[in-house]
């Protein structure tokens, strides 16, 4: 019999997961809170545009207020939504999901500390994902990163490998290259280094994520933000690894080498075209996640006696641009060169 899956918060992302998950014959019902695109789907499927060619693909999909109705009860519910939706959306599918049912994070952030009490540690699989996708139109999803440069790492919270974490990457192998690990905490908070490290530095400003690496004024943040979310990982106690495509003896130099590497090789794996998701909800009038990314760092920094200034103020500008005090332009590097005088005087 097929396992019942969802996707619950089908945005760019999602909804590129779902389409995979669809067309390789699952059965998966996409659920989402913007009524239009729900319609959408429901009208004349999912249009997926990528650069390999469009795809077009029939799915099944449920608003948010008729999961009461329609009663599903779901084997996997694969989370997609934005990081500061995930508490309200665990509680809303956790009576959807079967008691042997589990629930697998694709989500930016540490959001497994949320889900985990909330559905049970033993029914939460967490996972770090690189995919590049934007959803600006009902139904029609651009997929910037293609499967076969896809790439998801999934995790037992518990760091053992199990039969079910097996079937959850076996299950996901449609929509990219998937790996399994033990450390799935480190993984997340490597990712979290890498995010930190570009996206509100790129939406603030308006740029593609490779720019930041243009300028040395610019790269300055990227290094000092990595820095901090560094420092606060490790009095953690979170064991870092080495993601796309980096080896166990990169993670072995010097910690500013170890960053600089990271972000690069990131950056250059990335297509040219592609912006921070922290970009294109600011262009959508939309809160974004920096509280979950930089803001995680700075919280978490709080709790371990480890400064994150420079984190700190990303999220400063960032909050300014949603609350309409300053624009996504250029003009934002004389706000970050005010900012680096006042944090960092002797710099």
């Amino acid at each position: 019999m097929k396992k019942k899956m969802a996707v619950l918060g089908s945005g760019a992302i999602g909804s590129s997961i779902g389409a995979d998950l669809t067309k390789a014959g699952h059965d998966v019902m996409l659920i989402d809170q913007w009524p239009a695109h729900v319609d959408a789907m429901k009208a004349n499927g999912l249009h997926i545009l990528m650069k390999e060619g469009d795809m077009h693909v029939p799915v099944k999909a449920a608003h948010l207020c008729e999961l009461a109705t329609l009663k599903p009860n779901f084997d996997i519910v694969f989370l997609t939504a934005k990081s500061y939706d995930t508490r309200w959306m665990v509680e809303l599918i956790k009576p959807y999901l079967k008691s042997d049912g589990v629930l697998v994070s694709i989500q930016n952030s540490m959001n497994d500390e949320l889900i985990a009490p909330a559905v049970g540690y033993q029914r939460d699989i967490g996972s770090a994902i690189e995919l590049a996708a934007h959803l600006f139109e009902p139904g029609r999803v651009r997929r910037i990163t293609s499967q076969p440069h896809t790439w998801l790492s999934v995790g037992e919270l518990h760091g053992r490998m199990t039969p079910r974490l097996q079937e959850i990457a076996d299950i996901l192998k449609c929509t990219g290259i998937i790996e399994t690990s033990s450390n799935i905490w480190g993984v997340k908070w490597t990712k979290l280094i890498a995010n930190c490290m570009v996206m509100g530095l790129s939406g603030m400003l308006g740029i593609y994520n490779w720019q930041v690496a243009e300028e040395d004024a610019l790269f300055r943040w990227v290094m000092q933000t990595g820095r901090e979310s560094l420092q606060v990982g490790q009095a953690l106690g979170y064991r870092l690894e080495p993601l796309f495509g980096m080896t166990a003896e990169d993670m072995l130099a010097a910690p500013d080498d170890m960053l600089e590497k990271n972000v690069r090789t990131i950056l250059m794996n990335i297509t040219k075209e592609s912006h921070s998701c922290i970009y294109h909800d600011h262009l959508r009038g939309r809160l974004c996640e920096v509280d979950q990314i930089n803001g995680l760092v700075v919280e978490k920094g709080r709790a371990v006696n480890v400064p994150a200034p420079a984190n700190q103020a990303i999220c400063d500008i960032t909050r300014d641009i949603e609350q309409g005090k300053l624009k996504i332009s250029l003009d934002n590097k004389a706000v970050l060169e005010k900012y680096w005088k006042q944090v960092f005087p002797a710099a």
